[in-house]
């Protein structure tokens, strides 16, 4: 790996670093399968990702014909790493055995260890004889929507396809590693005026909020909306504030520190709930919710916005969503893509019904969402979160950040990159945008 690593870093030609030998074994973070019952009966808060993470060399898969292999310069953590590191709500090595079942390309995936991650950005290294849009040395992102174009239900939108997986959490190889193996629709551009580690933070969050906010398949926000967005400050919500700011709509933010409402300030977010500042407690008990404090945080929206929200940027789960259902307007609409703190989810229906709102599940994005998400990225109009970069040796130590809320925005880690602000090319474009694309930095770093 250190003869790929060099060639990257010494921007070497494409035809050079083809010719560079594949390792036999590369170096990944995984969780192994004779550990999964390792935290049972420990409350979620309790599990520590730094005892079920490992990293280790593994054995280089065979490359499909429809695939590549990406030298991964940098990765970042999302909530399903933390799942999978955690084994919640179910351990992984499931998903790995279903996808194993379904092709002798997919057996490959049926292993005693799961490699975990779903961004990534690197250097295309090898494609397979399928490939048509990628070579070696391609600079890419990688987008974690793992699908089968064979299956006539993804033609329509690739989210409904029967088939449809989270690259990293439902396969395997994913982008905590040196190597990562993906298919050929997975590859983006990579933005050239972003560091390796600035460019690995976006493609998951940024796509989902995109399609969440932006896409017909979601919100479809439109100029002048008011969106009460959960978590604003955190890796999903701070995109969700940018695509929001960028329609022309008024965004509402949720935070829980007065730093990370100065955060969002500094981002352009007008109107901001500190709610522990606030007090706000949804559930009177384990089992009952209090809608006196619906009310009262209603109320609090529109003291600030004017107006109740049209669009409820959902993610927290169990702790929020009966306030989110009764604080849309009438005939807005509910967004839902997370369950963070809880799959089961308690509403009061009556606010939904009666008031004709609309409770929308949604899940990633397709290539084309994806794609335009990574566009708006590559011509500065969305920038990166990214607040703390980890080495991959450390990413049990990353993950324990997010898992315990005790970051804003991303978490990067390094895998090849040898250390931060590596691989920009476009220093004009990143020069005028250098504030807010350093901005989480700044305040979480």
């Amino acid at each position: 790996m250190d003869a790929i690593r060099d060639a990257i870093l010494a921007d070497a030609p494409a035809d050079e670093l083809a010719a560079l030998p594949l390792p036999a074994d590369f170096r990944a973070a995984l969780v192994r399968a004779d550990e999964q019952e390792m935290f049972a009966g420990l409350p979620s808060e309790e599990k520590d990702p730094r005892k079920s993470t490992h990293v280790e060399a593994v054995p280089l898969p065979e490359l499909a014909p429809d695939e590549a292999y990406v030298a991964v310069m940098a990765s970042a953590i999302n909530f399903n790493t933390v799942w999978t590191s955690i084994f919640e709500p179910l351990p992984t090595f499931q998903f790995l055995k279903r996808l194993g079942k379904e092709s002798v390309w997919g057996a490959r995936h049926d292993q005693p260890f799961h490699i975990m991650g779903s961004d990534a950005a690197g250097v295309v290294l090898r494609v397979g004889s399928a490939v048509r849009n990628w070579k070696p040395g391609d600079r890419v992102t990688v987008h974690c929507n793992y699908v089968d174009d064979q299956d006539p239900s993804s033609h329509d939108d690739s989210m409904l396809a029967t088939n449809q997986r989270i690259w990293g959490f439902e396969s395997n190889y994913g982008g905590l590693a040196e190597i990562a193996l993906v298919r050929a629709n997975q590859l983006m551009p990579k933005p050239e005026h972003l560091s390796w580690e600035e460019a690995a933070c976006n493609a998951l969050c940024n796509s989902t909020s995109y399609r969440m906010i932006v896409s017909p398949h979601g919100a479809q926000m439109t100029q002048g909306q008011t969106v009460l967005v959960w978590g604003a400050s955190g890796g999903i919500g701070a995109y969700a504030c940018q695509y929001v700011l960028n329609g022309g709509g008024t965004p509402v933010g949720m935070v829980s520190s007065p730093e990370r409402a100065a955060l969002l300030h500094e981002m352009g977010v007008e109107h901001v709930i500190d709610r522990k500042a606030e007090g706000y407690r949804f559930w009177k008990t384990d089992t009952e919710q209090d809608p006196g404090e619906w009310r009262r945080l209603g109320k609090k929206i529109r003291e600030l916005a004017g107006a109740d929200p049209d669009v409820v940027f959902e993610h927290p789960g169990r702790q929020t969503m009966g306030a989110s259902v009764f604080v849309a307007k009438r005939g807005g609409t509910i967004i839902t893509c997370a369950a963070t703190s809880g799959f089961t989810i308690e509403y009061d229906n009556r606010y939904l019904w009666m008031m004709l709102k609309t409770l929308k599940g949604c899940h990633f994005a397709n290539y084309r969402e994806a794609w335009e998400a990574n566009r708006l990225v590559c011509e500065g109009k969305i920038h990166p979160t990214l607040s703390r970069v980890y080495p991959l040796d450390q990413t049990g130590e990353a993950a324990t950040q997010v898992h315990h809320n005790l970051v804003e925005g991303k978490v990067g880690v390094l895998c090849l990159a040898p250390e931060e602000g590596l691989g920009v090319r476009d220093t004009a474009l990143r020069e005028r945008h250098l504030d807010q694309i350093t901005l989480f930095r700044r305040h979480g770093g």
